[in-house]
């Protein structure tokens, strides 16, 4: 059982333990709704599910069988519903918590087929049904969180099954269907034990090799690092040592962190289509938490990885410095996070679910635990004082996690720390961080103090209770008024300490800081500074009048956390009698002298403490003096004589009392209410005094003081009759850990040596008969006899004269009914509900779950009266008394207690567990212990935390056991009384004030929600209210606000009637003229679009001539009788009106009857729409026909020629065809529909990026805009390849349109096609953009058709005009065309692999060459039509025409690779990229036409035939940099008299242009990711790229540039790593000087990103030629190879910096002392030697290791040499000191006297009084 359930409340536990068998019940019962042959009883299981979560929340003890029949049911109907989206996502949603709670007692097989086809049919297909996107997103989330819960139930042998059905997809990289294959992958691929065998090292190398197919790609990135993660952690048996270098290369690389200067991110990442982005998840955090599970489970005792991990900490640390934030940190922050928490995990599972013949290889011991801490404990370090607050945050609960894992390296960090904040005055947020710190691993620090067995070295052990006593005696200094954040932190650290000790101050025999003496006066200091705090509070809140203001309002202390209250409590309550003693009385001396109204709740919890700790000695130190104090101070005041009397003696004059009088008693008042919230039977013995008070404050003539008097009986009440605990915070007799930590204990309890903690449960408060008594007294004056008060007020109206008089008398009657209600809460009972014909007799109540708030206490007539006599006061009310707001408000919370019975208790929980939510660390104590060996299942808890807990699950328990009493019998309706005040909320949630109705719209909600069979009523009396001509602007309002509730909306798809009338009542209400319900009117139509859900099947059966029961053809008759055509309505409503239409019909589709009938009418309507004048009209017109047109009958496939007659559809098809093409035959209709369309778009100038949100959207207001975007297209969108080419970017082709025309053409066939030629002969030749892109759209949609008609005329036609458009001299319509070529040769189906009919006849249009004489843009328009064209083609299905077009091509691009024009240069170079790498990837899957087998490495072979090309390309590349580089050369030699342009002889132009076009080809292969299968060629072209970054040639360079800086992000393996470093390295001895520092920037990104692929030699290789150029004779040339070489000491390898560094500094020793005896030297060799020294002192910008303070002394010592050397010193000096700043004042002890004062020496100079 677990411990919540075990410590509940004595009667409730007894009562729970029937749990187990109302589970069962309702599993037979809802099995018994579900019959399979009908799937529309689905929806009668729904109610069902509430209650089935109920257990799981419970935590009940149910049978695993019950639950294991739970499940199949659960799947049954889950897979039995496809088309009905709530059942799915309710059924789902439980499912996935059942699997999550009890899915390790389940021994099930879960098929992964049928969850796989539920996504394909709902989120993947073109055609979606009508549900709005709230409802497909919630879906969308149910099924992939079944999936994964599920993957550990697939049964043997679906990874392979998987893997081979979505491997396919992956073929092609270049296709979006990649990304989808890749999602789909992670989601479902299983790594349960069942399909271990499947992951072998040949399929890890196949996978690593298709991750690298698509080159920086985030989501791809993600994708795969999850992947990779999940195997990396289940299967243990493979050996990863292989693959660690390529692993660790990804893991460094994909945090984007900025490498020397750079940018972090890459500039051209790989877009992915947003709809695949949203639907598998591919956020931030996921990469980081795949990467730490993969690095934690990677580590294996005598395994590499340890070396790795190490090394990628090195590199990451830096980034976590404050002063080096950033776009990065938050991937850093997570990534820390779950490097621990999966650390965490491992050794949880190491410790107790391994079997002991495990242990041997992967356990990790005491020394693997070490080095990871070690590791860790950097990044701690570096990120401990982060401005970011949640990386600090983790930093402290990483602190608190290690610290039980490796006491030994934590503690001493911790305590380092601590004393470094408080020595540093400079930043106070560092004291706050370090504080925390201490708080989170206080227990660790004491028991390692205290278990001295664990290190015998004492002098630490000493420190460690040094550093307790230290942080709480300075924790004192940190308790401001003025400083929330500090005086938190400090609360939090008492708290845990005192957590942490069993008993205080009872025995001298413990360390000196807890004797009695000792704490005695620590208490005195902590009390004197509390009081402080106390008496600067500033109330956060204005003390607001009247009844708003919440009960609790206080300052930071109690809003923003609860700290304050838990700390007094654990402190008080662990105090020894006398120590308790003394605080009581310094507490009860501070509290009766001084009114502190700004600290009300503050001084309140404080008392509450010490009465919930010693209730007798605190009642009478705290609770009397109080009493006395109220009652005197009542003594003489005026009284209104509301109480007990109904009329006053006589019509007094207004007596008042004085404000600071006022003040004063509030102030009591509510600290007396806070006190006694915990005080038990104490307060019996003052029951006259409490009668007394709470009477006369009632009777005061004061508001405030009467809210007061309302707190205090609500505070008694509850304190007399409900549980709670009495004992929670004090000590309990168990043995302590080393006689003074009390134990602490974990929830999830079951073995044997944990149940220590068991033996101790709670004490509760169990109502004693006199306390029960005393309640029900209370209640008969301050209910019963009010309820006969205000019966009297209303009937007889006793105040007829003074009005005045009547609303205070009213308003004092009903606060005390309310704060009776809320006093008792649920111990009053319940209003007993009725049966529905009628019979009077007792209802049963089913049984699900036991709880109770309390003793009952009167009864249910007592609620029923209440009920009645109120009903009658709400008339009056309304009535007499309309614009009163207070009483209005008061009564509305009155119905409220009274009919949401245990609302009350919910919200008490909700408000707690937000609390809870800020759970902190410094009361968690982490499953794996290693201080004190004892590791447990879960987190452990002081036991009073688990009280609280258990205390909070038992008000959760009784906020929901009564709820779904009645709720699950069909016959039981709610009682008349219920019905009656029902109707009150209605009327007032329509009233003119609006906080009244909204107070009530929220509580009607909820009773509807509880009882949904009187929601049909209300919607139509509001939907009558939005049709109502008459009805005033507040009604509308309050209407839609409660029909916009979800509960409302859900019961639409059920039932028809409320269905209609709230359609109606929403497309009528067009009359309402005001702004404001205009809006809501809007709002609540657009969210109805979004949740809409569909419609109840019983809809269509209605028969139509029923007048109670609308059908649904007569609902769509009358929407149509609206008069859309005739412009009279508002186009808002014109266009609700058509989206209704659209919802009906597409919620119709089940039903095949009524579809047919409708589908032809509606589709001509939304056809005839297209020429609309309403813009949005327009839109939803288009999407409209996407969805209706299916499209199918002209299809030209061979299934289509002999058509099958028994086609259902045949008949309705034929009639859509027939009135659509009599519509389209229409005179001028497609000229007009063309004409309309064009008018869609907004081309702007200067839009380079109008992927135009369809043009209307620039001039709407936000609704407006709400309401348009209703076609969440979640279809596969276009274009289905990446977009990378610049130069047809910014088109504003829409693919919708085109393919309404594609839709249109195959439903109608010819008719379409000759009216469309017509038309758009004249819409080519226009010279507007506009109609140029309705034109492209056209033809798009008619290329792409498939429609086989008179073949040779049409597509002569087709093709002429095609021809025509290549060769129109006008530019800015080709980027419209080149999309609209790209539509035409789209490949069809999922992967793009099935080729549209018309596609070759485009391609041989495209590969006619042009004559040479054609304008330069003709040319360059041709090439990138070419380019897009060859883009949709899928390489691994090339047919072998296909192949042939690409040789012929590359030819042709081949001859004229140096064109004279740049811009068609440009397009060379695209064009040669896209055709080379198809034709390389083609090749590679071995379908080549040559009979001869690839030979070789498959990837980088072409076939036979054309090999040569790629000699030509890069034939001489090298060897024309060279001579352009000599050219250039000698023209800086030669005169400049003339220009350098003439003297440029053709042969070096043409030279030059050859290589621009090389360039873009490099540009092109690197910026699109398609570099991987030319990477050898662009090896080959790396000596250009860097040798040609200055020339005098500006284009050429700029090319070179831009080339360069996308071959920095390009990670490179072997072969090609090996070619790329020898040709990098021989461009060292390049003459110009600018491309050896250009070289230089090359090398540390390069040597960054393949740190853990390089071997040592390549390594030292590097090294070298970096070390060669710090004497190199240009001075640029030195400076940057030693900022180079500083960030390379980083991490690249540790023994080459240590011998460099050791070289460096007797090299520079060497000449400082021959400098000394005046030998000379070069100035190269001087600046050489110390830039060396710079670069290993600025390696270290933050540490300070033994060996720096010598070389940054020796450095100083150069400060006499000239110029260049000088100004290097000065500026390494001073940025040393920058870096080293913060913690100077400790780290200056490393340096000695004479060190220090050289250091001076060196920056004396730059003072300013010199």
């Amino acid at each position: 059982m677990h411990l919540y359930n075990a410590w509940l409340p004595p009667p409730v536990a007894t009562a729970a333990r029937g749990e187990a068998a109302a589970f069962a019940g309702a599993v037979r019962t809802a099995a018994g709704a579900w019959l399979p042959g009908d799937p529309d009883s689905a929806y009668a299981t729904l109610k069902w599910i509430s209650v089935f979560d109920l257990f799981i929340k419970a935590k009940s003890d149910i049978a695993p069988e019950d639950v294991q029949a739970l499940v199949k049911l659960g799947l049954e109907i889950f897979h039995a519903s496809h088309n009905k989206f709530v059942v799915q996502i309710k059924w789902g949603g439980l499912l996935i918590r059942l699997l999550r709670k009890h899915g390790k007692r389940l021994s099930l097989d879960v098929q992964w087929r049928p969850l796989y086809d539920t996504l394909i049919r709902t989120h993947f297909k073109r055609n979606m049904g009508p549900e709005g996107w709230k409802v497909r997103k919630q879906h969308f989330e149910t099924v992939t969180s079944l999936v994964r819960a599920s993957r550990n139930f697939f049964p043997e042998g679906v990874a392979a099954e998987i893997w081979s059905e979505f491997r396919p997809l992956l073929e092609n990289p270049w296709h979006n269907s990649a990304f989808e294959g890749v999602g789909f992958l992670r989601l479902f691929l299983p790594a349960n034990s069942r399909n271990q065998d499947h992951f072998t090292i040949d399929w890890i190398k196949n996978c690593l090799d298709i991750w690298d197919s698509v080159t920086n790609c985030n989501f791809w990135d993600i994708q795969w690092a999850s992947i990779i993660a999940r195997c990396i952690k289940n299967s243990r048996s493979v050996n990863w040592d292989a693959f660690l270098p390529l692993l660790f290369t990804r893991y460094l690389n994909m945090f984007e962190v900025p490498i020397s200067s750079g940018n972090g991110s890459y500039p051209f990442p790989v877009e992915v289509p947003g709809n695949t982005r949203f639907l598998f998840s591919s956020k931030t955090r996921t990469l980081s938490k795949a990467i730490a599970k993969s690095v934690v489970y990677l580590l294996k005792p005598k395994s590499l990885a340890f070396e790795y991990f190490e090394k990628l900490i090195n590199f990451l640390e830096q980034f976590y410095h404050p002063s080096n934030g950033g776009r990065w940190t938050y991937s850093l922050e997570r990534f820390l996070r779950y490097l621990v928490v999966y650390f965490e995990e491992r050794l949880q599972h190491e410790q107790f679910g391994m079997a002991v013949e495990d242990h041997d290889q992967s356990y990790l011991g005491k020394e693997e635990r070490s080095v990871f801490v070690k590791a860790i404990l950097k990044l701690l370090d570096r990120g401990q004082y982060s401005k970011d607050s949640s990386l600090a945050e983790t930093v402290s609960v990483a602190t608190s996690v290690l610290s039980y894992i490796e006491p030994t390296l934590v503690l001493p960090f911790v305590a380092k720390n601590f004393q470094l904040a408080l020595e540093t005055t400079t930043a106070t947020h560092q004291l706050k961080n370090a504080v925390t710190s201490v708080a989170y691993s206080g227990r660790a620090l004491l028991l390692c103090s205290l278990c001295s067995s664990q290190s015998d070295d004492s002098s630490v052990v000493d420190s460690f209770s040094d550093l307790v006593v230290a942080s709480l005696s300075n924790a004192l200094l940190g308790m401001d008024a003025n400083d929330p954040p500090k005086t938190i932190a400090t609360m939090q650290l008492i708290g845990s300490i005192f957590s942490n000790l069993a008993v205080v101050g009872v025995s001298d025999d413990v360390p000196i800081f807890l004797r009695s003496t000792t704490l005695s006066n620590w208490l005195d200091e902590f009390f004197s500074r509390l009081f402080s705090v106390l008496q600067n509070l500033e109330s956060s809140s204005p003390i607001n009048e009247g009844y708003q203001s919440s009960f609790m309002s206080g300052t930071f202390l109690v809003e923003d956390s609860p700290y304050y209250f838990c700390m007094l409590e654990i402190l008080l309550g662990k105090l020894s009698k006398s120590l308790f003693n003394q605080s009581l009385k310094r507490i009860a001396k501070f509290v009766n002298a001084n009114i502190l109204p700004g600290a009300t709740s503050e001084v309140g919890l404080l008392c509450c403490a010490c009465v919930h700790s010693y209730p007798e000695e605190a009642s009478v130190y705290l609770v009397k003096p109080i009493l006395e104090t109220i009652m005197s101070s009542f003594e003489g005041t005026p009284t209104t004589g509301y109480v007990g009397r109904v009329v006053a003696d006589k019509a007094s004059t207004k007596a008042a009392l004085s404000p600071a009088l006022e003040t004063a008693i509030d102030y009591y008042l509510r600290v007396l209410a806070i006190s006694i919230s915990y005080a038990g039977p104490v307060l019996l013995s003052y029951k006259e005094e409490l009668n007394h008070i709470i009477t006369s404050a009632f009777q005061a003539p004061s508001w405030k003081v009467n809210g007061a008097g309302d707190h205090l009986l609500r505070s008694l009440l509850g304190n007399l009759v409900s549980y709670y605990p009495i004992d929670q915070y004090k000590p309990f007799n168990c043995q302590p850990i080393g006689n003074i930590i009390e134990p602490w204990g974990c929830s999830k309890a079951h073995q044997d040596r944990e149940a220590e903690i068991l033996n101790f449960p709670p004490k509760w408060h169990d109502p004693s008969h006199d306390e029960l008594s005393f309640a029900n007294e209370l209640l008969q004056f301050h209910f019963q006899s009010a309820l006969e008060d205000l019966l009297t007020i209303c009937q007889t109206k006793v105040h007829s004269e003074t009005a005045g008089d009547e609303k205070e008398h009213l308003k004092i009657t009903l606060l005390r009914i309310h704060s009776a209600l809320h006093g008792v809460m649920s111990c009053l009972p319940e209003i007993r509900p009725s049966y529905k014909d009628g019979r009077f007799l007792e209802v049963e109540s089913t049984f699900f779950i036991a709880g109770s708030a309390g003793s009952t206490v009167g009864s249910s007539e007592m609620r029923e009266k209440a009920a009645e006599f109120v009903h009658i006061a709400c008339r009056y009310l309304l009535k007499e008394r309309t614009d009163d707001s207070i009483l209005l408000a008061l009564v509305v919370r009155v119905i409220d207690a009274l009919v949401n019975y245990g609302s009350l208790e919910y919200q008490e929980w909700s408000s707690h567990v937000q609390a809870w939510k800020l759970e902190s660390a410094s009361i968690m104590e982490p499953p794996c212990n290693f201080i004190v060996p004892f590791h447990a299942q879960g987190k452990k808890r002081p036991r009073w935390a688990l009280v609280d807990k258990a205390n909070l699950h038992s008000t959760w328990r009784c906020s929901q056991s009564s709820y779904h009493r009645y709720r699950m019998n069909a016959d039981v309706s709610p009682s008349v009384l219920m019905i009656n005040l029902m109707n009150d909320l209605l009327d007032l949630s329509l009233h003119n004030y609006e906080t009244v109705r909204s107070y009530a719209g929220r509580s009607l909600t909820k009773l509807l929600k509880c009882w949904p069979s009187l929601i049909s009523n209300c919607v139509l009396t509001l939907a009558g209210n939005l049709r109502d001509p008459k009805a005033p602007e507040h009604v509308v309002l309050g209407s839609c606000s409660i029909l916009i509730s979800q509960t409302v909306l859900r019961h639409l798809t059920t039932d028809s009637v409320s269905l209609s009338s709230f359609i109606m009542g929403i497309l009528e209400s067009s009359h309402h003229e005001s702004l404001k319900c205009q809006k809501a009117i809007t709002e609540l139509f657009v969210m109805y679009n979004i949740r809409f859900s569909g419609i109840s099947r019983s809809f269509f059966k209605n028969p139509e001539n029923q007048a109670e029961k609308p059908g649904f053809l007569s609902l769509i008759s009358q929407i149509n009788a609206l008069g859309f055509e005739t412009n009279g309505l508002h186009w808002r409503y014109n266009l609700m009106a058509n989206r209704v239409l659209l919802l009906l019909i597409l919620a119709s589709r089940s039903e095949s009857g009524i579809y047919s009938q409708m589908l032809a009418k509606i589709a001509g309507h939304f056809l005839r729409n297209l020429k609309s004048q309403l813009p949005h009209s327009r839109m939803l017109a288009i999407s409209a026909l996407n969805t209706l047109l299916q499209g199918s009958p002209h299809k030209a496939s061979a299934k289509d020629s002999k058509q099958s007659v028994d086609h259902p559809e045949d008949c309705n098809i034929s009639s859509t065809e027939e009135i659509l093409n009599e519509i389209i035959r229409e005179e001028g209709f497609m000229n007009e529909t063309l004409n309309s369309l064009s008018h869609v778009r907004i081309i702007s100038d200067n839009d380079g990026s109008s992927k135009a949100s369809y043009g209307a959207s620039s001039f709407q207001s936000g609704s407006d805009k709400a309401i348009t975007f209703f076609y969440f297209d979640f279809s596969a969108s276009w274009p289905r390849t990446p977009s990378w080419i610049s130069v047809v970017s910014g088109h504003t082709f829409y693919s919708n349109f085109a393919r309404i025309f594609k839709r249109l053409i195959q439903q109608c066939g010819m008719p379409v096609i000759s009216s469309l030629q017509t038309t758009l002969e004249e819409f080519l030749i226009s010279k507007e953009r506009s109609r140029q892109c309705v034109a492209a759209e056209a033809m798009a949609g008619m290329l792409h058709s498939d429609i086989i008609g008179n073949l040779e005329g049409e597509n002569n036609w087709l093709m002429v005009q095609l021809h025509k458009i290549m060769l129109a001299p006008s530019v800015e319509s080709a980027p419209e065309w080149a999309a609209c070529i790209r539509y035409a040769v789209t490949g069809k189906e999922r992967a793009g692999t099935r080729a549209p009919v018309l596609r070759q006849k485009v391609l041989e249009c495209l590969c006619s060459p042009l004559r040479h004489s054609m304008a330069t843009s003709v040319l360059a328009k041709r090439y990138s039509f070419l380019s897009v064209a060859l883009i949709e083609i899928s390489p691994p299905k090339m047919s072998p025409a296909e192949k042939q077009y690409h040789v012929k091509i590359l030819h042709e691009l081949l001859d004229s690779m140096n064109h004279s024009s740049a811009q068609v240069r440009e397009a060379i170079g695209i064009a040669m990229c896209v055709t080379t790498s198809n034709m390389r990837l083609s090749g590679s899957f071995g379908t080549a036409c040559s009979p001869q087998d690839l030979c070789g490495d498959v990837s980088m072979t072409e076939q036979t035939g054309n090999e040569y090309w790629s000699e030509r390309l890069t034939d001489g590349a090298n060897e024309l940099a060279v001579s352009i580089q000599n050219s250039t050369q000698s023209k800086q030699l030669e005169s400049t008299s003339d220009s350098a342009e003439d003297s440029m002889d053709d042969r070096e132009q043409a030279a030059a242009k050859r290589m621009e076009t090389i360039f873009h080809f490099i540009i092109a292969s690197l910026k699109s990711g398609r570099s991987y299968v030319l990477l050898d060629i662009i090896i080959g072209l790396v000596y250009p790229i860097l040798s040609l970054q200055e020339t005098s040639n500006k284009d050429l360079s700029l090319l070179a540039k831009s080339a360069f800086e996308l071959l920095k992000w390009r990670i490179l393996h072997r072969p090609f790593l090996e070619t790329a470093i020898t040709s990098i390295l021989s461009s060292v001895s390049d003459p110009n000087w600018r491309n050896r520092s250009a070289l230089l920037s090359y090398l540390r990104t390069f040597t960054y990103r393949h740190t853990f692929i390089l071997s040592g030699s390549e390594k030292s290789q590097i090294w070298q030629t970096i070390e060669n150029l710090l004497v190199d004779n240009q001075v640029e040339v030195r400076e940057h190879a030693a900022g180079v070489l500083a960030s390379l000491m980083k991490g690249i390898d540790e023994d080459l910096s240590k011998d460099f560094r050791e070289r460096s500094y007797a090299q520079a020793q060497r000449i400082f002392v021959a400098r000394r005896r005046n030998l000379k030297f070069s100035v190269a060799t001087i600046h050489g030697a110390v830039l060396a020294l710079t670069a290993s002192v600025l390696s270290v910008p933050y540490d300070m290791p033994s060996w720096l303070p010598s070389h940054v002394t020796l450095l100083a010592r150069f400060i006499r040499e000239p110029s260049p050397i000088r100004s290097t010193v000065t500026k390494a000096v001073a940025e040393f000191k920058r870096t080293h700043a913060d913690t100077w004042s400790i780290q200056k002890d490393a340096f000695t006297e004479d060190e220090l004062e050289v250091l001076r020496d060196t920056s004396s100079s730059s003072s300013y009084f010199a």
